[in-house]
């Protein structure tokens, strides 16, 4: 596979080019994107579906730009899928047939399974492992699948989106049409039995990113953001109720006003047919959904188990020079099994301990001086997959640890208490780290090292010692634990 790929997603309402850059096999990163509101399918609802000449002008001029982008990063491979808006129309074959005659780009023309298997296969590689229904509410239609076990099934695309409802309805003052259209609609869904939605879609990160907004929420970070269908019904009501006035109030973008309405009643009532009662914002779909399906074909369109894409991106990028993590990794992993229950642990967070250490060098790979802070910004900020934002929460803070310091004179005031463990967990898991590390200050492998617990004591014995000895005196262990190291 090319090392640089741009993939671009051509949609009803807009339109958008990912340029995805390998770091190793699978691990990758996103280097570039760009949006343009072409709005191709505007006024074909009203012409029977038919493009009209002005829509496809402007976005035949911003994909001629979108290619000149991609070049500019040195993009080998460009894979360019478009979804309802040609699907639907009569006279598609003409622009595709003029963008490849004036571009020489290739568009192929996704049918509606296809659009939600990428989007779906998108959020079961990079989003947490969530038995879940997706949702892709679009300009033109709306796509579902099923997640079970990280396996996706039961793909259904509904002529619902926001462009065809705002222009056979919402136009014209039909609201009540408009629902009666949206629940006709769902009435031929097949039964997606699942508690969690997963939502999709440039209308659905809209209404998150305002949500977020509006709460004061700490992370910033819409993938993977959490909440309930309650609140989130109570939401849309806000942004249906609302003058464009009160639609800034309320945190939505100005170039959403005019489809944000028809977004959030189509939501709302997706939310209410299948009755979930949670709700998961995804910050992938569609081209992500084509690129992992290119990188991922000799592999059953997953990644290897307990394979994390953005963990490995940035130990490529920024932990070349040194296995220092990944020895204390290990180290942390035997002193958390050891002491654990005496710390109170009670079995959780043993794997995003064993993450923080692996990503310790990072924020070596800025500058040394001050790395801890550099290594939490870099995990705040690029650990972007698979994770809960507890988890990456967690993952980041732990990166602050110091000498002699306990977790709450580290903890930057900031808000992020209702996203991690209390005091003592906390305390207890940069204790671990912390002897991890400075018990490998020597840079040894680690395996030579025997560790004994007795009596509330913890008894370290190996070769290459002297320097971690002299290191304890300034860690802040559980008052509980005492250390002793014989070099």
């Amino acid at each position: 596979m090319a090392k640089c790929t741009a993939v671009i997603d051509i949609g009803s309402n807009s339109m958008r080019m990912a340029v995805f850059q390998k770091t190793s096999r699978f691990a990758f990163h996103i280097i570039h994107e760009v949006k343009s509101s072409v709005r191709l399918s505007e006024n074909a609802y009203k012409n029977d579906g038919y493009l009209q000449d002005v829509p496809m002008e402007r976005t035949a001029r911003a994909l001629g730009e979108f290619l000149a982008v991609a070049a500019s990063f040195g993009a080998r491979k460009i894979l360019c899928v478009a979804t309802s808006a040609l699907r639907d129309a009569p006279n598609s074959d003409v622009f595709i047939r003029r963008i490849r005659r004036e571009l020489g780009l290739s568009i192929k023309v996704i049918d509606g399974d296809k659009e939600a298997y990428y989007g779906a296969l998108a959020c079961a590689n990079l989003l947490p492992r969530l038995d879940a229904v997706t949702v892709d509410v679009g300009g033109g239609s709306s796509e579902f699948a099923l997640l079970k076990e990280g396996k996706v099934h039961s793909l259904c695309s509904l002529n619902l989106g926001t462009v065809r409802l705002k222009e056979l309805f919402l136009d014209k003052g039909d609201l009540k049409g408009a629902i009666r259209h949206i629940d006709e609609a769902l009435a031929s869904l097949p039964a997606m039995d699942a508690d969690v939605l997963i939502g999709i879609g440039g209308t659905y990160r809209a209404i998150t990113r305002a949500m977020m907004k509006q709460e004061n929420y700490p992370l910033k970070k819409l993938h993977a953001y959490t909440t309930d269908a309650e609140a989130f019904t109570a939401y849309c009501d806000e942004v249906l109720d609302a003058s464009p006035k009160k639609l800034k109030a309320l945190w939505i973008k100005p170039d959403r006003f005019d489809t944000i309405k028809p977004g959030a009643l189509i939501l709302q009532r997706i939310v209410r047919h299948l009755k979930t009662s949670s709700l998961v914002c995804s910050g992938v779909g569609v081209r992500e959904g084509v690129y992992l399906a290119d990188l991922l074909r000799n592999s059953g369109g997953m990644f290897p188990a307990n394979y994390n894409p953005s963990l490995r991106y940035l130990l490529d990028t920024y932990a070349g020079h040194s296995d220092h993590g990944e020895r204390c990794a290990r180290l942390s992993g035997r002193l958390y099994d050891l002491l654990g229950e005496t710390l109170g642990l009670r079995g959780r967070w043993r794997s995003e301990l064993v993450m923080a250490a692996k990503l310790l060098p990072v924020g070596l790979g800025v500058r040394y001086y001050a790395y801890q802070r550099h290594s939490h910004y870099l995990v705040l900020n690029a650990l972007d997959y698979g994770l809960s934002h507890e988890q990456i929460a967690l993952i980041a803070h732990l990166q602050l640890f110091k000498k002699g310091h306990s977790s709450s004179e580290l903890l930057p005031k900031n808000g992020y208490d209702k996203l991690l463990p209390g005091a003592a967990e906390l305390d207890a898991l940069y204790a671990i780290l912390w002897l991890s590390h400075i018990l490998l200050a020597a840079r040894g492998r680690g395996e030579e090292i025997v560790f004994e617990y007795d009596q509330n004591t913890l008894i370290v014995r190996g070769r290459g010692l002297y320097l971690a000895a002299e290191q304890a005196k300034n860690i802040a262990l559980p008052k509980n634990i005492t250390l002793q190291i014989t070099p």
